[in-house]
C-alpha cells in the first residue's frame, strides 16, 4: 500500500510494509514461565495447607485455581516460543526476498556469579554491568519515501556513499542496552521528515558491529546508514567515576571523536542521544546557521552554572579563569549541531581530552561524566538554538526518577534525559504522562507479541 504521510502531497510518501502502528501505550506483559520445580513446590504447599481432603472447599478451589492459571501461563509461553522458532526455520532469510531476519533470537541474560539481584528490566542491564547474549527483536518499520519536491538523485540505500550534498547527516551511538530508544528515535525522524531518503545516519558502535548492522537493516530495510567502530581504549584511561555508572560508559564519549571518525566530506552533523523522539522535520534543525561557532544547541542561562563543577575547580584561580571573557550557560549535549570543519581546525578533540586528563590525574573538578568537558570548551561559545529542539529532562534527575512537564513553548523534540526512560516506565506499568508521546514510536517486538 502506497500513501503520502500527512496528506497534501507535500510530505514524503511511504510504503506500508507491516501492520499499522498503534498510538496506544504498548507495554510488554510479563513473560511468566512456571518450571516443573515451581509446580511441585505449589503442590507441596497445597498439601501442607490442606492436610485433609475433608476441609474448607473454598481453600481447595482457590489453590486449584492458582495451579490451573500457572499451567495456562506455561502453555501460552510454550506456544509463542514454538511459533517463533518455527518462523525462524521457515524464513531463514527473513520475511521477503533479500531482507535480513525479522525475528531474532529471544533475549537471554547472564548475571555475574554472586552478584546483586538481576535488574527488573532488560534495559536496566546497562547500569548493572550485565552482558547480553542476544539482541532484542524489533518490528520492521514503514518505508518512508521522498516527495517530488525533494532535491535528490532518486532512491538510495544504506550502502551508497555518504558524500551527498543534499544529505542531512545524523549521528547516534548504538548500544545494546539502549537499542529500544535508538530505534524509536530513528523511526520518529523518518516519520516526520519532508525528505526522509535524504537523511543519512552515522552510527557509532564499540562492539557487536555486524549484529547491530544486521538488526538496523532488518528494522529499516531502506535506511541510508553507515556504522563506525569506536575504539573504547581511546577514552577508558581518561574516564573518571560519575554520579551514575551509565555516564561512565566509553561510548558516551564517542561524540568527542566525530571529526576523526566520519569522512572529511561530512562537514556538518546533528548529534542525537538515544532517549528522544523528533516530532518535526529534522531538516529544519539541519539548516540552522551556526555563524562563527562550532556547536549549536539550546542554551539555558537561568540554570546555576556553577553547580556543574566542584569547589576544587572554582577555588583554583587558574581553572576558574577558563570562563573569563565568556558568558557561560548550560546546554545539553544530547542534541547538538556540529560544524566538523571548524572542529578539526581548532583541534577540539585534543582540548577535551586535556580537560579529562586534569580530572583523572590532577584533581576532581566535576561529577557528571561527559558533559562538563563540553561545557569547559564551549559554554559561552555556543550558537543558541530554539528550546523547541530539546525539551530535555523528561527522565527526571540523576538521583531520583520523577515525572516532569514540558517546558513552555512549542515542541519539536522530546528528550528523556535523566535516569527515567519511557520504555522502562511503560513496561513496569508506572509511566509518566509524557511517556505516552514516546510509545507510538516503539518498535520493540514483544510490545505486540504479548499484547
Amino acid at each position: 500500500m502506497i500513501a503520502c504521510s500527512r496528506g497534501a502531497g507535500r510530505r514524503g510518501c511511504w510504503e506500508r510494509t507491516d501492520s499499522a502502528i498503534s498510538g496506544a501505550s504498548l507495554g510488554a506483559l510479563p513473560s511468566v514461565v512456571v518450571e516443573e520445580a515451581d509446580k511441585n513446590k505449589l503442590a507441596h504447599e497445597l498439601s501442607k495447607r490442606v492436610p485433609s481432603p475433608v476441609g474448607n472447599c473454598s481453600i481447595w478451589a482457590s489453590l486449584l485455581e492458582r495451579l490451573w492459571e500457572a499451567m495456562m501461563w506455561s502453555l501460552k509461553v510454550w506456544c509463542i516460543s514454538t511459533i517463533f522458532a518455527t518462523a525462524a526455520v521457515m524464513f531463514p532469510s527473513g520475511i521477503g526476498a533479500g531482507r535480513s531476519p525479522l525475528i531474532t533470537m529471544p533475549v537471554s541474560r547472564a548475571y555475574p556469579v554472586g552478584g546483586s539481584e538481576p535488574p527488573s528490566s532488560f534495559f536496566e542491564a546497562g547500569e548493572a554491568g550485565v552482558e547480553l547474549s542476544a539482541l532484542p527483536a524489533f518490528r520492521e518499520a514503514p518505508a518512508y519515501r521522498n516527495g517530488r519536491e525533494c532535491a535528490s538523485s532518486g532512491r538510495r540505500n544504506h550502502s551508497e556513499s555518504v558524500c551527498d550534498e543534499n544529505a542531512v547527516h545524523v549521528t547516534m551511538t548504538l548500544d545494546a542496552f539502549y537499542l529500544r530508544g535508538s530505534m524509536a528515535a530513528i523511526f520518529s525522524i523518518l516519520k516526520h521528515s519532508e525528505c526522509p531518503e535524504n537523511v543519512i545516519f552515522h552510527f557509532l558502535v564499540s562492539y557487536r558491529d555486524a549484529e547491530l548492522e544486521s538488526l538496523v537493516h532488518s528494522t529499516f530495510p531502506f535506511l541510508r546508514f553507515k556504522l563506525y567502530h569506536f575504539d573504547e581504549t581511546k577514552v577508558k584511561g581518561r574516564i573518571s567515576s560519575s554520579v551514575r555508572s551509565a555516564l561512565e560508559q566509553p561510548l558516551n564519549y564517542a561524540r568527542n571523536y566525530l571529526a576523526d571518525l566520519l569522512e572529511p566530506c561530512v562537514k556538518r552533523v546533528i548529534y542525537l542521544d538515544s532517549d528522544l523522539v523528533v516530532v518535526d522535520d529534522i531538516a529544519k534543525l539541519w539548516s540552522i546557521s551556526l555563524g562563527e561557532h562550532s556547536v549549536g544547541a539550546p542554551v539555558y542561562c537561568h540554570a546555576n552554572f556553577t553547580k556543574y563543577f566542584t569547589t576544587a575547580f572554582w577555588s583554583d584561580p587558574a581553572l576558574a579563569s577558563t570562563f573569563d571573557g565568556r558568558s557561560p550557560c548550560y546546554f545539553n549535549t544530547g542534541v547538538m549541531v556540529m560544524d566538523l570543519v571548524k572542529w578539526r581546525r581548532h583541534k577540539y578533540t585534543q582540548i577535551i581530552e586535556a580537560w579529562m586528563e586534569i580530572q583523572k590525574e590532577q584533581k576532581r573538578i566535576y561529577e557528571l561524566g561527559s558533559l562538563p568537558p563540553f561545557l569547559l570548551v564551549f559554554a559561552g561559545a555556543v550558537q543558541p538554538i530554539e528550546h523547541r529542539w530539546n525539551q530535555h529532562g523528561l527522565g527526571g534527575d540523576n538521583l531520583h526518577g520523577r515525572c516532569r512537564p514540558l517546558h513552555p513553548g512549542p515542541v519539536s523534540l522530546l528528550h528523556w534525559s535523566g535516569k527515567g526512560k519511557p520504555w522502562l516506565r511503560l513496561d513496569s506499568r508506572t509511566p509518566c504522562p509524557l511517556d505516552s508521546l514516546w510509545a507510538p514510536y516503539d518498535l520493540f517486538f514483544s510490545s505486540i507479541a504479548f499484547s
